[in-house]
């Protein structure tokens, strides 16, 4: 009996991911991982190594998810709740969204579930409870309708469904800050924490790094989602992020040489799988090539995983739908955090000025979510996405390794205020979208 507790002590993480990352519901988790533990209890007599512990308990939770699935697809649900009921509801400035609005209910139904949840024909026909035989003939009639109600390419232009790619600038371009007296509006966004990137068929953008004061592009990166993947049975996408490397090399005393080192992980280019579920993103998984070994952790391998990737319990993720919450209050540079953190919040509405462009945001802030202190600052629009991230360190954070406080090391650099203590603002994202029409 000790033996089979010492096993089941070391592998628990793993197996409780494993049905977290598929079941929302606390409660089902908890039926399914009792059904896996009392079914591994009484079969332990029959496993042959200790080694094959944890294939072979994961074994178990997958035939017992496995059940659980078939007993509710006795029951199919439709979920049509994510449908847009209105155009206004819908992403602004988006030829697909404006199409799929012009098809039957039934029609946006078949497109979302497939190329939105990248759900499989097999899926969908468990999910809606029909044959997967009258999902293909839908699929078929919904992508012919589409086709038919997508606006025509211009006049001796390019056909819409190509694609330019952008190019960050050099040096990041003046911007302004214009803070309004109104609160901070809902917004659902549904980038991956810390890389922008939407866990979505055909989303690719640029992102770089920008020093401050020089305002020197240090370096960027190329990211893009390759296509539907799987890991541990998860539905997910690849996600390639490419480092794109700077036009000068920074030098050795400059404070964002670690930065960008840290940022790249000394690697060309990683190969991420994600997914957005119930309300959250998550990696799954993450790959890089390093002297010659490509290495591969994924959201079951403990803390070698979450203490670079993961994010909430059981790697549950990033929140897409964001609104005030009162956490954090800000009065121009002056900052008040209410509670202990790591936490974030938005912080007011505001008018951002970039480039010559005016953009309606929120400012995201985040204390101490990526690193104790740090704090950033992410400006995002009405449609959830990125206009520009701001860091600030406090003015002592790893005082030890850069020998200097921060108002001393950056003393021409912008400074906030939170309960008192200095911040200085050390760098900059700035974010480029490809225009897609989807696939």
């Amino acid at each position: 009996m000790d033996e089979f507790e010492a096993l089941l002590a070391s592998s628990r993480t793993a197996v409780e991911r494993w049905v977290k990352a598929r079941v929302s519901g606390r409660a089902d988790a908890e039926d399914i991982l009792q059904d896996t533990y009392m079914a591994a209890f009484q079969g332990f007599s029959s496993l042959r190594s200790q080694e094959a512990f944890l294939p072979w308990i994961l074994g178990i939770a997958k035939r017992k998810y496995a059940d659980w699935c078939r007993a509710r697809a006795k029951s199919p649900l439709v979920f049509t709740d994510t449908l847009p009921e209105r155009a206004e509801d819908a992403p602004e400035d988006t030829a697909v969204e404006e199409t799929l609005e012009k098809l039957s209910q039934k029609d946006r139904l078949m497109l979302l579930l497939f190329y939105r949840e990248m759900l499989s024909q097999k899926q969908i026909s468990l999910r809606l409870g029909i044959p997967e035989g009258t999902v293909k003939s839908r699929m078929n009639a919904a992508r012919s309708r589409f086709r038919d109600a997508y606006p025509d390419p211009p006049k001796g232009g390019k056909k819409m469904n190509k694609t330019k790619k952008p190019a960050l600038p050099d040096r990041l371009p003046d911007y302004a800050i214009v803070w309004k007296d109104e609160p901070a509006f809902p917004v659902v966004c549904e980038e991956m924490m810390g890389w922008f990137i939407v866990p979505k068929l055909g989303e690719k953008l640029v992102w770089g790094m920008y020093d401050l004061p020089s305002r020197r592009l240090d370096v960027s990166y190329e990211m893009s989602v390759l296509g539907p993947a799987k890991v541990h049975g998860l539905d997910g996408v690849a996600i390639r992020a490419r480092v794109l490397p700077p036009k000068a090399s920074i030098a050795e005393n400059d404070p964002m040489k670690e930065a960008v080192a840290a940022s790249t992980g000394g690697q060309e280019e990683w190969t991420f799988i994600a997914q957005e579920k119930d309300g959250y993103t998550r990696f799954l998984s993450a790959e890089h090539m390093e002297n010659g070994v490509r290495t591969l952790t994924t959201f079951l391998d403990g803390d070698e995983f979450m203490n670079s990737w993961g994010f909430g319990e059981d790697n549950r993720g990033s929140p897409i739908h964001l609104e005030p919450k009162g956490k954090i209050v800000r009065s121009g540079a002056q900052i008040t955090a209410n509670g202990d953190g790591p936490f974030m919040d938005l912080t007011g509405r505001c008018e951002l000025t970039l480039d010559g462009k005016v953009y309606d945001t929120v400012c995201l802030m985040d204390l101490g979510m990526y690193e104790e202190g740090m704090v950033s600052e992410q400006y995002l629009g009405r449609d959830g996405r990125t206009v520009l991230w701001r860091r600030f360190n406090r003015d002592d954070w790893a005082l030890d390794r850069y020998g200097k406080n921060w108002s001393a090391l950056l003393p021409e650099n912008e400074r906030i205020t939170i309960n008192g203590q200095t911040y200085v603002h050390w760098y900059d994202c700035l974010c480029l979208r490809y225009r897609h029409f989807g696939q």
